[in-house]
């Protein structure tokens, strides 16, 4: 019961994703096809929220409701990233859905996304067993 927070906050996220529309299938759709800024907003929003969120903590300090300090790890660049991102993006368009909304997705009784998770699942899985064999 102590993790029911953690829960709250899920259901909260589903519940923002399912109002903000970043759901519909339409909606990614229309992202792809370049006929809406909708998806574009909301992606835009979510990236520079979250760049303002990492120099805050950055630059003040702060630390976990634990009290230890948060670290963010330099990222290091190779072009397995672009392969990576040019099959997300091509699973991403194909299907309507990316792994975020998934779930919440499956919830709102889009039962056929079921298909799209267990086959994100198994792609996690081919990776998993190729990894060491992929370009870095």
């Amino acid at each position: 019961m102590k993790n029911i927070k953690y829960l709250l906050v899920g259901i909260y996220f589903g519940i923002v994703l399912v109002k903000s529309q970043v759901i519909s299938w339409f909606r990614i759709q229309e992202m792809f096809q370049l006929t809406s800024f909708h998806m574009y907003g909301v992606i835009g929003t979510a990236v520079i929220t979250g760049m303002i969120s990492v120099q805050l903590i950055r630059r003040f300090g702060i630390k976990t409701f634990a009290g230890e300090p948060i670290s963010i790890a330099p990222k290091q660049f190779d072009k397995g990233q672009i392969f990576g991102g040019i099959i997300f993006g091509l699973g991403w368009a194909i299907t309507g859905a990316c792994p975020g909304p998934l779930f919440a997705q499956i919830g709102s009784g889009f039962t056929v996304v079921v298909i799209t998770l267990l086959s994100a699942i198994a792609g996690t899985w081919v990776y998993g067993l190729l990894e060491k064999k992929l370009p870095h």
